[in-house]
């Protein structure tokens, strides 16, 4: 998939939402464990739907109802409802930053039974499942295709739905640091505070503060890291993985470990980086990063996973060695 949404897909989104009654029911969903862009999407475009009157609106995520911290305060956040309490028979679902039916979990079936779906995404990954399919590689976070829907829809942007927008925005830039950071990006963001936000105060709460605990556990975990310099074809590979005892000994949530990947993927003597991190026995999420000579999406679409080329994850098994075997063959595999 290498183009952005036609002119017809863009009408057929707009038709399937203002096909829907104020008072249908609207199921919102994004993926398991859901980060920066997913909820800022969602909950972004959910507030929309509220300017447009509908009535009976509901966010969702399959999974634990656990809502990282410092996302917690995003407007919108009332949206928000255990996967137990989304709409069984909801006459419209909208779906976003999924790349697979996969990371839907027992939500998937909302999604092959309403009468009308809308996936929106940015993952050149995307297998094209759901109906209406907004999927454009080239945006820089879901938010750019959320953003571009409501403004076809006739929504104005308020200061509650940019500084959803701009939360995902933000996160899945790396701070407006990353590839994906274009012209357009930054307009994006001009638009965004020109409503009154206040970036150096999202920031704090977003990107620089976190418990004494997590910062001892990521130090734990950054410690243990071990740097590979013949691997990736000689480009090198650094490493390192963190097991539920980790997060019980320091007293941690999971998602603290989400941008662990930050520090070890600084690491200049490797072009690969990879967190494992444990989620049950025998089970762990896996992140990729690459500074550019390796498509990591490659190698998490061969473990079923997905993402984008410089960024990517999958579901490994086993133990942390296992994983890293399986990474370097398919590495390897991919270099050669």
């Amino acid at each position: 998939m290498t183009e952005g949404p036609s002119a017809d897909l863009w009408a057929a989104a707009v038709a399937a939402v203002r096909a829907a009654g104020p008072d249908d029911e609207v199921q919102l969903i994004c993926h398991v464990s859901p980060d920066g862009d997913a909820l800022g999407s969602m909950l972004g475009f959910g507030l929309g739907l509220r300017r447009l009157g509908f009535t009976r609106v509901r966010a969702t995520f399959p999974g634990d109802f656990v809502v990282p911290t410092p996302y917690q305060k995003l407007p919108g956040v009332d949206l928000l409802v255990p996967e137990a309490d989304a709409f069984a028979d909801p006459r419209l679902v909208l779906v976003f930053d999924v790349a697979s039916e996969s990371r839907l979990g027992a939500l998937a079936d909302r999604v092959t039974a309403a009468p009308a779906s809308v996936i929106l995404d940015h993952h050149a990954s995307n297998t094209g499942f759901g109906g209406v399919r907004l999927v454009d590689p080239h945006a820089a976070a879901t938010s750019v295709v959320a953003d571009g829907l409501l403004s076809r829809l006739g929504v104005p942007l308020d200061p509650e739905i940019a500084e959803c927008f701009y939360v995902a925005l933000a996160t899945d830039t790396g701070s407006f640091k990353f590839d994906m950071t274009t012209v357009s990006v930054h307009e994006l963001a001009a638009r965004l505070i020109a409503t009154g936000l206040r970036p150096g105060e999202i920031s704090r709460r977003i990107f620089d503060s976190k418990p004494f605990g997590a910062m001892k556990l990521t130090g734990e975990v950054i410690g243990r890291a071990i740097l590979e310099p013949a691997a990736a074809g000689g480009r090198g590979m650094v490493w390192t993985y963190a097991t539920l005892a980790d997060l019980e000994r320091h007293a941690q949530p999971p998602y603290v470990l989400d941008t662990l990947i930050d520090p070890v993927r600084s690491v200049a003597e490797a072009d690969v980086s990879v967190v494992v991190k444990q989620v049950a026995a025998g089970e762990w999420s896996v992140s990729l990063r690459s500074k550019g000579a390796v498509d990591v999406s490659a190698v998490a679409v061969s473990q079923g996973g997905g993402g984008h080329r410089l960024a990517a994850g999958f579901t490994g098994y086993g133990e942390p060695s296992d994983v890293m075997d399986t990474v370097r063959r398919l590495v390897d595999e991919y270099l050669n």
